[in-house]
């Protein structure tokens, strides 16, 4: 009989865990050409499930529940990610999502997450192309590629009001293109003059024809890039034909800490980033920016970058959902994100309720890091926005 009660106890105490925990799937890019981000922001995920789990979990209408996390390797493959997706909604159960790394794969799991109408919070994805859709359950993280270079356009004007002349030069890719676009709208609404409008293959590593056409468009100030390989490349040749401009601001490139392995071509370089280490924001709740970096630094032994950023915001702007919600009923949760206002270490949160535009992400800001001088070295500072910054702009760089 002792041995039945301490069975049906066991089985008890079973029943009440399960119940009281939310399961989280998603797919991981453990192979393939995203394997480096898409393992970065897990590891984001992964610290987020920790912190919350080490408090008790998540205070949720008088009880706590744990979080568990369920996935899969995608294989950087499309065709893998709605195969996935699908078997994590209707074989695994799992209560929410979290998308997959990059705006391609991300595209290919909103439309799962749609059809099963299951909450999916989206990072690693800046494409505004998924929130022109109808979609109602899926909720970026990330700064939209819409207003990629906007604060860059922004921190220029606020630093030279008479600046007219300047140079867009972007990487023919997809989401460079895209960007460089929204950024030539931008800039012409802003007052600039855009002299040069121009895309450059992928495997360019000699921009000796397009510096040229700088040069002879008479640019003051030049934006664009695409990816680390021709960032990094453009650059050194910038630097080594002596153009004279009084602002680069590249994407990818330099928010990259091997950057600094250009030396001189890299001082004064601007690039917009997701999330910095060094951001001065303000949160409503959860953890402060240094306080994340210290435990992602207790974890991995390196800095967080912004994919892992990333992925803890993306966990954490569900948690406050679930919070805010009171309940895990996902109509409720729906809700209390479509309400979301708040600052969170990674900055502003807020998503679009316009049928139009569900979803898309409105709050959040880029950051803009500067490669400058700090004690004889070169080292990422961030110069906007104000909020955030750490150090003032250097303008003009040459």
């Amino acid at each position: 009989m002792k041995r039945l009660w301490v069975l049906l106890a066991l089985m008890g105490a079973l029943a009440f865990a399960q119940g009281n925990t939310i399961t989280i799937g998603l797919t991981v890019s453990k192979t393939g050409k995203y394997n480096v981000e898409s393992v970065n922001q897990l590891h984001g995920i992964e610290l987020w499930q920790k912190w919350v789990n080490d408090q008790g979990g998540i205070p949720i209408g008088g009880k706590r529940y744990k979080v568990a996390l369920k996935y899969y390797d995608d294989e950087s493959k499309a065709e893998r990610v709605q195969q996935l997706y699908s078997r994590l909604i209707s074989q695994d159960k799992v209560d929410f999502l979290i998308s997959p790394y990059s705006s391609g794969l991300t595209a290919k799991a909103a439309i799962i997450s749609e059809q099963y109408g299951k909450i999916m919070v989206a990072t690693g994805a800046a494409s505004d192309s998924i929130f022109k859709l109808g979609y109602e359950h899926v909720y970026q993280i990330y700064t939209p590629a819409s207003r990629y270079l906007t604060g860059t356009l922004d921190m220029l004007r606020a630093a030279d009001a008479k600046l007219k002349k300047i140079a867009i030069v972007y990487e023919d890719s997809k989401f460079a293109k895209a960007v460089a676009t929204a950024a030539k709208a931008y800039a012409q609404k802003k007052g600039f003059d855009v002299v040069l409008f121009e895309g450059y293959p992928k495997s360019t590593t000699d921009f000796g024809p397009i510096i040229n056409k700088i040069k002879a468009a008479g640019a003051e100030a030049l934006v664009g890039g695409g990816h680390y390989a021709d960032g990094a490349t453009f650059a050194r040749q910038l630097y080594e034909q002596k153009v004279p401009l009084k602002m680069i601001a590249l994407l990818v490139a330099p928010a990259s800490d091997e950057f600094a392995q250009l030396g001189d071509a890299a001082l004064g370089v601007v690039a917009p980033s997701q999330w910095e280490p060094l951001v001065k924001y303000q949160q409503t709740c959860g953890p402060s920016p240094a306080q994340f970096t210290k435990m992602y630094q207790d974890a991995y032994g390196k800095l967080p970058a912004y994919r892992a950023a990333g992925g803890f915001a993306a966990g954490l702007v569900l948690q406050r959902a679930l919070m805010d919600a009171g309940t895990t009923d996902p109509a409720k949760v729906k809700a209390a994100l479509d309400a979301m206002d708040v600052t969170i270490f990674f900055g502003h949160i807020k998503f679009s309720t316009d049928p139009a535009s569900h979803g898309l992400q409105l709050g959040h800001e880029m950051v803009q890091i500067q490669w400058q001088k700090k004690g004889g070295q070169l080292a990422k500072q961030i110069v906007w926005p104000l909020g955030a910054k750490t150090a003032d702009l250097v303008y003009p760089i040459r």
